[in-house]
């Protein structure tokens, strides 16, 4: 049986986090090359739903996922729907979920993807291949709204600035490529000598995130999962950047502590039961050994936690930080 050669980060630690059990039904929301999932069905007798919203993850999954039969089922959905791709195949409750959030190593490495810089090709980012993409963003979004979105989905410093020359370079031509992209980028950005990554990161991380909608889906997916996971399944995300992980930091402060006390000064409010109870108190890097093999591995942080016996809370009291967009351009979300 020949797999996919992707590793995914933090592997051993999430499915030992994950803690899968015989007969159980676990949730693999970023299925990538099948890395986790393979693990999850070695772990244990269990059944695996491998969710994917890039469609060509699916298809090079298809001849060694049969080899599993009805142990493995794949999902053409993106995790924000979850709760309907379990629907279609008669799941209403799982025992585990587990999450490798942001973009693939296999999809960084396909120019034609658009994802990196380091590589040439058309500036598309889509992990769905739709629409619209990264290059009609650049190209026809304003001055303003392109300042936001790298401002906050990157944490861009000069957002405005790059902003600025992204309108007046299309002017002679569309930005169709990841490397014209750059190269604009790093002209417009002032010298950063302590900085140790490209100039266009932040903005290309920016641009994916937007596109992609990829903290709105990340939000959505926490609140379905916490509704289908039955008391004692177990919740496992790895992150890569803070925005993500901050999300799934302040989600299970919230989920485990109950509702906070508003001010020292003033009494606790009452509010539902904690609905998960952390594994680990504080999130987990990865070995030395692996970010010696992996550097994409040095920012990742794995999260997890079990489900309690109270009722799923049902809403979000944060949300990501929302973004002073033109109408047009948020409706593309």
């Amino acid at each position: 049986m020949k797999f996919a050669p992707h590793a995914p980060v933090m592997e051993t630690e999430a499915v030992a986090a994950l803690a899968a059990v015989d007969h159980g039904r676990y949730v693999d929301a970023t299925f990538g090359g099948g890395g986790y999932t393979r693990a999850i069905l070695a772990a244990a007798d269990c059944t695996v739903y491998g969710f994917d919203r890039d469609p060509s993850a699916i298809e090079r999954a298809r001849p060694w996922a049969a080899a599993f039969g009805d142990r493995l089922k794949l999902i053409n959905r993106p995790f924000a729907e979850v709760e309907e791709g379990l629907a279609d195949c008669g799941v209403d409750a799982i025992d585990g979920a587990v999450f490798d959030l942001g973009v693939s190593s296999m999809q960084l490495d396909e120019a034609e993807r658009g994802f990196s810089f380091m590589r040439d090709g058309p500036l598309s980012m889509r992990m769905d291949g739709g629409a619209p993409n990264a290059a009609d963003v650049v190209n026809r979004a304003s001055e303003g709204d392109l300042a936001a979105i790298f401002r906050a989905y990157g944490e861009e410093r000069h957002a405005g600035r790059i902003a600025r020359a992204i309108v007046e370079e299309r002017k002679a031509a569309p930005i169709e490529t990841t490397a014209r992209l750059a190269a604009i980028v790093e002209k417009a950005s002032p010298g950063r000598p302590q900085d140790k990554i490209h100039p266009a990161t932040r903005v290309f991380q920016a641009l994916r995130i937007f596109v992609n909608d990829e903290l709105g889906q990340l939000s959505r997916a926490l609140l379905a999962v916490e509704r289908l996971l039955r008391p004692a399944g177990r919740l496992v995300v790895v992150t890569f950047h803070s925005l993500e992980d901050r999300i799934v930091k302040r989600f299970l402060t919230d989920r485990t502590s109950g509702r906070p006390e508003p001010s020292r000064h003033a009494p606790r409010q009452e509010g539902p039961e904690p609905s998960f109870r952390l594994i680990f108190a504080k999130a987990q890097g990865p070995s030395e050994e692996e970010i010696s093999e992996n550097p994409r591995a040095r920012s990742a942080k794995l999260r997890a936690a079990v489900r309690l016996d109270a009722p799923a809370i049902a809403t979000l009291d944060f949300a990501p930080r929302p973004l002073s967009l033109s109408k047009a351009l948020s409706d593309w979300r």
